[in-house]
């Protein structure tokens, strides 16, 4: 096994872990989840009857049930945990795919005028539920705007998504999701 200081999708993996620990208690748990489903649906005005606010709630508990399939028998995930199951969980390409069903739901959250695109304020909302007030983020969203065209289609931020949990560069725009990653 890589030492995770060595893997760089390890390091975005990491970076990952810290952003979803909303609590900031040194773990994941579902109530993390939670509570960046609520930021969501606060930030972008969705309420929870919706079915935007009922597809995201559902994604996020196939994507905590992957995880902790990976960790048999806990019901939190350290650090370590969380890197381990995320890895392990994208290897299996027969199943639940994280990278796809999770973005696919934030996206039709994010883009709330339904216009199939992000505008540079619904990503900064996006920004501010994940807790991030990194400008250089937002200044991502013309690097994730591969056309262009002055907005991320729903192509642009699935492949986004993918690259950040697949693709070992550390400088693309998709690994700077969350502001500039440390290593």
């Amino acid at each position: 096994m890589t030492d995770g200081a060595d893997d760089p999708i390890a390091v975005k993996l990491g970076h990952l872990f810290v952003a979803s620990d909303t609590d900031q208690d040194g773990f994941v748990d579902w109530s993390d989840y939670e509570r960046l489903i609520s930021r969501y649906l606060d930030g972008y005005g969705v309420g929870e009857d919706d079915r935007r606010a009922h597809a995201l709630r559902a994604a996020y508990q196939m994507y905590w049930s992957e995880l902790l399939q990976q960790v048999n028998g806990v019901d939190r995930l350290s650090k370590e945990q969380f890197v381990v199951a995320n890895q392990a969980a994208g290897v299996d390409g027969s199943r639940f795919t994280m990278a796809e069903v999770v973005p696919q739901a934030i996206f039709d959250v994010m883009d709330t005028d339904a216009d199939d695109a992000i505008s540079k304020p619904e990503y900064k909302v996006f920004l501010e539920a994940w807790g991030v007030s990194d400008l250089e983020a937002l200044n991502v969203f013309l690097e994730l705007d591969t056309d262009d065209d002055g907005r991320i289609s729903r192509g642009e931020f699935i492949g986004a998504i993918r690259e950040f949990f697949t693709s070992p560069e550390l400088e693309s725009p998709a690994s700077l999701f969350f502001g500039h990653i440390e290593h």
